[in-house]
């Protein structure tokens, strides 16, 4: 069938809005009518090339990065299942999970869905059945999907391991967030830090993950959750809805304010979901968190990001813990469909994530809001 699509020619380019062919799904695949896509600050990492494989590496792989159809963030309805689906039928409404899960592997065996094997081929721009492309530009060139989803385009095809099932009454739009921000936020404060009750919580960077990392760890029971974003309207949102009881403006002024509240013990739970993390933040950001505590690292760094300033005599003397997150290190068969009920239970705010609509053809200007610090999350709806 014809459609459109979103696609990256390459780094540091726009996304260039083109008719494009989609094939039927083979063995193992769905086509899916998409309602709605988030736009995601991991899409604009491949815009500025944070996380473009060198070619060589990704030649040697058999991985081709460019062109992609961007989007990993999508909600809608099956309209045609491959040979030998048996999750999922015709008409059933799902949600797009950016990391495939494939129940099998000894991840998904373990409860880590979240770091599933299919997760190595997330920027492959290949399907995982048999590394081959359903997406072809006018011209007849193979195009990949961003995440092996690809939503950037009102109906694609993805491996069955990349779909949730969801109930048919809940607003697919809605659900669309989350298939990878809320619940990689919400996660970040709930799975990965383990916030309890009581806790004081830093979330530092306040966009469409870290708003969903303050409402994680409001809801798991935090004292104290301070919002750390030079943007104040983000700040207010996020006291105001969110869950939030400070907001700070910079790292600094937070690091004053938590030595003030907690009697210089500082913070049990430190979360840095800035858009684009860099080696030069996570001392600050471990120097806010308490002997014994926690400091989690959700944002995205430059694939090729190496050099890190830290204590490690303070890491080690004081028994901190550094610890990365992908997905919230959720198992999203699991999670997504219990954040849908507690968003159905109205204690998970979903709608007052969305700060903006737009078509498909106005994604650049969403990515430029978002980049202006105006989204909280922006939002595709097809």
């Amino acid at each position: 069938m014809q459609t459109r699509a979103a696609i990256l020619w390459d780094k540091n380019t726009e996304w260039s809005v083109e008719d494009i062919e989609l094939d039927d799904p083979k063995a193992g695949e769905v086509k899916v009518k998409l309602a709605a896509s988030g736009l995601c600050h991991s899409d604009e990492h491949m815009v500025t090339g944070d996380m473009v494989i060198d070619k060589e590496i990704a030649d040697l792989m058999g991985w081709k990065q460019f062109p992609v159809i961007g989007g990993h963030e999508g909600a809608g309805e099956i309209v045609e299942v491959g040979a030998g689906v048996t999750s999922v039928k015709e008409g059933d409404h799902v949600v797009l999970s950016f990391i495939p899960a494939c129940g099998r592997c000894p991840s998904c065996a373990q409860g880590r869905q979240h770091i599933c094997d299919l997760g190595a081929f997330l920027l492959s721009g290949r399907q995982i059945s048999d590394m081959t492309s359903r997406h072809h530009s006018k011209n007849g060139e193979d195009l990949g999907t961003m995440c092996c989803t690809g939503t950037f385009e009102p109906y694609t095809v993805v491996n069955e391991s990349s779909v949730i099932k969801i109930d048919d009454w809940i607003p697919l739009d809605k659900a669309a967030l989350v298939g990878c921000g809320v619940t990689t936020g919400w996660g970040s404060a709930v799975n990965a830090a383990g916030v309890q009750a009581g806790d004081t919580v830093v979330v530092i960077g306040i966009g469409g993950i870290g708003m969903n990392a303050v409402q994680g760890a409001a809801m798991a029971g935090a004292r104290h959750v301070i919002a750390v974003d030079p943007v104040e309207w983000k700040r207010e949102k996020a006291v105001s809805v969110f869950g939030a009881t400070h907001g700070a403006a910079s790292i600094e002024e937070a690091q004053a304010m938590v030595a003030e509240m907690t009697w210089g013990a500082n913070a049990d739970k430190v979360i840095l979901t800035v858009g684009t993390a860099t080696g030069d933040l996570i001392g600050p950001m471990m120097g806010m968190v308490t002997k014994g505590g926690r400091g989690v690292v959700t944002a995205v760094a430059p694939v090729m990001q190496e050099d890190v300033k830290l204590n490690l005599f303070d890491l080690a003397m004081q028994r901190k813990e550094l610890v990365g997150c992908i997905f919230g290190n959720a198992n999203p068969r699991r999670d997504v469909t219990r954040l849908l009920r507690l968003y159905e239970e109205g204690k998970l705010k979903l709608d007052e994530l969305i700060t903006n609509t737009y078509s498909l053809d106005e994604v650049n200007q969403g990515y430029q809001d978002m980049r202006d610090g105006k989204n909280i999350r922006g939002l595709i709806k097809y």
